[in-house]
């Protein structure tokens, strides 16, 4: 990136930050619209395949993203070495870390060809939902390797200021994607119209295009040369440099995509048009996510290379211009789906019951929105100083114990309608169950980004003290 080293001016590091993170926008919208797509044309298809996708892919997001959180491990360690010019380690970590994503594929991925495990604790739903989620759970894990090598060529380019290439390649995935559900999904050209099952064949195929046209794109750009590039053998010294940042940070998002993983799977005791609702929300949800998680990507690899260059100062600057650029995106956002509430509905779903669940727990948007933006960019600021365990302890006892055990306790438990009051307010209309969990979620979501902001401040605090004194 061209001076983001050279400047502690803030309008130089809001224009470099923004030039990083535009791309990388792009390119995790692309990524999560192929879960938009299922949505939508299966809302269309009918709810039982609705109802089938927002199981399956809960259990798939969960096992897929956090063995991603692994991977991405690589974004701060490249983002570090590449600020310290230490380029041909990169190349290296490159490899090992392409050897790490296919040993956690076809290892911690076997999870998904249990889905009756998962299913467990869903309630009673119907035969033909447990096969079809059983299907897509089966086909998916093939999907799996191409999936997380595609992150580590996604860490390399996001960390030595190429995030565009990622955009290009996630962009050309919609289309496959869009048009292999067109095919599967209804059925076209003389095949059988399969529903979730079609959507699932459509992910495995549209993830290994992602990852071999990744791969063409390193091999084929004289830009990545310099690196040295290189598989080698596995090194256990390597991967351990990898996974003890990446263990934390996956274990972090595990915790974070599963407490929405078993709303889902709770959410279903309550019936298919709850389940549909809170999938079109938990949904929208992660799309807007992609602006936050941008943001705070792009603020981690900037600041992690002014950390390798030993620029405490500039890191910190990076880090608060992230939380101003990131609080803009999140206003921003949440207007736009206020204004635009029906519309939004209306795409995702025809179905009567399933958008009148949708429009009372959208109501809680906002709020969820904006916490979750800063737990989110803070989180981020913390990996740029490979700090992960922390971030992870707290979000496992804060997500899963606060969120989720508490949005069982006052949905479903001794607790039941004592929120009743603030749901009126926040999600008017919808069953208790589901309110509490999404009420509880937003709980969870304000104390974890506090704990971790005043844990920024407290390492930051001596890293600054040390600069000036130079």
């Amino acid at each position: 990136m061209k001076n983001t080293l050279l400047s502690n001016d803030k309008n130089t590091i809001r224009k470099n930050l923004i030039s990083q993170a535009w791309p990388i926008l792009i390119a995790q919208w692309a990524g999560v619209s192929f879960g938009v797509l299922d949505t939508m044309m299966l809302g269309n298809f009918n709810a039982e395949a609705l109802q089938a996708m927002s199981l399956a892919a809960s259990i798939f997001i969960t096992v897929s993203v956090s063995m991603m959180g692994v991977v991405h491990a690589l974004i701060p360690i490249f983002s570090q070495l590449f600020g310290a010019q230490k380029l041909r380690q990169i190349g290296i970590l490159w490899g090992q870390g392409i050897w790490l994503a296919i040993f956690t594929s076809f290892t911690l991925g076997a999870l998904l060809l249990f889905p009756d495990v998962w299913l467990s604790i869903s309630g009673d739903i119907s035969d033909e939902v447990r096969a079809e989620v059983s299907h897509y759970l089966r086909i998916t894990y093939f999907s799996l390797p191409a999936i997380l090598m595609f992150r580590a060529i996604y860490s390399l380019c996001t960390s030595a200021g190429r995030p565009k290439h990622v955009m290009y390649i996630n962009v050309a995935s919609i289309f496959v994607k869009a048009f292999f559900n067109w095919v599967l999904i209804f059925g076209q050209f003389g095949l059988p119209a399969l529903g979730s099952v079609g959507a699932g064949i459509s992910t495995m195929l549209v993830s290994w295009f992602t990852f071999l046209f990744g791969l063409w794109i390193l091999l084929r750009d004289p830009y990545y040369t310099k690196f040295g590039l290189i598989l080698g053998v596995p090194s256990i010294k390597h991967l351990w440099e990898i996974l003890k940042l990446g263990l934390p940070m996956g274990g972090s998002y595990l915790v974070e995509v599963s407490s929405f993983t078993f709303m889902a799977l709770l959410a279903a005791r309550e019936g298919i048009n709850v389940s549909g609702g809170h999938q079109i929300l938990a949904n929208l949800g992660a799309f807007l996510y992609m602006m936050p998680q941008s943001i705070g990507i792009a603020t981690a690899a900037l600041s992690a290379q002014a950390i390798g260059a030993t620029k405490y100062h500039l890191s910190h600057s990076i880090s608060l211009q992230g939380f101003l650029i990131g609080f803009i995106g999140a206003l921003i956002s949440i207007t736009l789906i206020y204004f635009g509430k029906s519309w939004v509905i209306y795409l995702y779903t025809n179905d009567l019951h399933v958008a009148a669940m949708a429009a009372s727990l959208l109501t809680i948007v906002p709020v969820f929105h904006l916490l979750d933006y800063f737990q989110c960019v803070v989180t981020y600021v913390l990996r740029a100083h490979k700090i992960a365990t922390l971030p992870f302890i707290i979000q496992t006892v804060l997500l899963i114990g606060l969120g989720l055990g508490g949005g069982y306790y006052f949905g479903y438990g001794n607790g039941k309608g004592a929120l009743d009051g603030i749901a009126s307010i926040l999600t008017p209309g919808a069953t208790t169950g589901i309110s509490s969990l999404w009420i509880m979620c937003c709980s969870a979501l304000f104390c974890c980004g506090l704990i971790l902001a005043i844990w920024y401040t407290i390492i930051t605090r001596p890293l600054l003290r040390q600069a000036s004194n130079q």
